[in-house]
């Protein structure tokens, strides 16, 4: 241990984060600094190893031979690090703090939970339910699921699912829609907080230019997810807020038309913090679920289209 008396502990992250990460700016990012004092860091490192790290090329810094194999070294040992800090905050292993939208625990997560619970019964689930984007770094979260474009910053993101949107309705307003055209003679219950129009759907349908007569407006979509069952008027929804309705046939998606919104479903953790186990079986879980989800929702659109 004594020759880590002679190496400052911000140059070896400064070369840890920039040998990961692949470049200054991203390392900079991450630990909050500027690329100019990540530079100097590695740059002193450097002097203080008695070895070369990188190469200083056009396209950026490139890793000598040895680079890799002490960069290789340097992650696992910051892994082994970022462990240790990790189990000292959180309070029991067997709890999974996830953080997904209020829209998307009510609509799609509880409906599931008991399948969880049997696979996974040794997890338990404390369910943080917020739009707010949490710092992962620092609090308890141990994964999040966001809707969005997935270039949050400081975050690892991966996809989950595609955003699609489709109106939807209750069983009995659907039975004059015959072509797409038909919708405009229905009232839209609206999502006030949509990160999308009509118009999305609209030019995939051929209607482009067309407007809806708006109804009701919300400030929530599980509100007007809710108006649109109740018969108040027309949704323009999206598979993971409306599939289970659509498949318990409490609403109709009266047209195999969707739109695509450049948006999406996304896991998002801590670039800093390794995955635990149970957060790598509760990923693996919500993927098995939407790919069933969206098997019944297709064969349930498939069927309504098909009498």
């Amino acid at each position: 241990m004594r020759e880590l008396n002679a190496i400052h502990l911000n140059g070896l992250r400064a070369v840890e984060a920039a040998g990961r990460l692949g470049s200054l700016a991203s390392a900079a990012e991450e630990l909050g600094v500027t690329a100019g004092a990540v530079s100097q860091q590695i740059t002193k490192t450097e002097a203080q190893l008695g070895r070369t790290l990188f190469e200083r090329t056009a396209r950026g810094l490139v890793a000598t031979d040895f680079g890799r194999l002490f960069l290789a070294r340097l992650s696992n040992a910051f892994g082994e690090l970022a462990d240790a800090v990790a189990s000292a905050r959180r309070r029991d292993e067997s709890v999974l703090t996830i953080s997904v939208a209020p829209v998307f625990a009510a609509r799609w997560l509880v409906y599931r939970l008991n399948r969880f619970a049997e696979r996974h019964p040794d997890i338990r689930l404390r369910i943080d339910a917020t739009t707010t984007l949490v710092n992962l770094d620092t609090s308890d979260v141990d994964v999040g699921i966001r809707v969005g474009s997935g270039d949050w910053p400081g975050v690892h993101a991966e996809l989950l699912l595609e955003q699609e949107i489709f109106p939807v309705c209750s069983p009995s307003m659907a039975t004059d829609l015959l072509v797409p055209a038909d919708i405009l003679k229905l009232s839209a219950v609206i999502d006030g907080h949509s990160m999308f129009t009509w118009e999305a759907w609209f030019k995939e349908a051929g209607l482009s230019g067309s407007e809806m007569t708006v109804r009701h407006t919300f400030n929530e979509a599980s509100l007007a997810l809710d108006a649109a069952i109740a018969g108040q008027g027309v949704m323009l929804a999206w598979q993971t807020l409306a599939g289970y309705a659509v498949t318990e046939g409490s609403l109709v998606a009266p047209f195999g038309i969707r739109a695509k919104t450049g948006f999406g479903h996304y896991f998002v953790c801590s670039r800093s913090r390794r995955e635990s186990k149970a957060a790598v079986a509760f990923k693996r879980w919500v993927r098995d679920e939407v790919e069933e989800g969206m098997r019944l929702l297709n064969a349930k659109v498939a069927s309504y289209l098909g009498n």
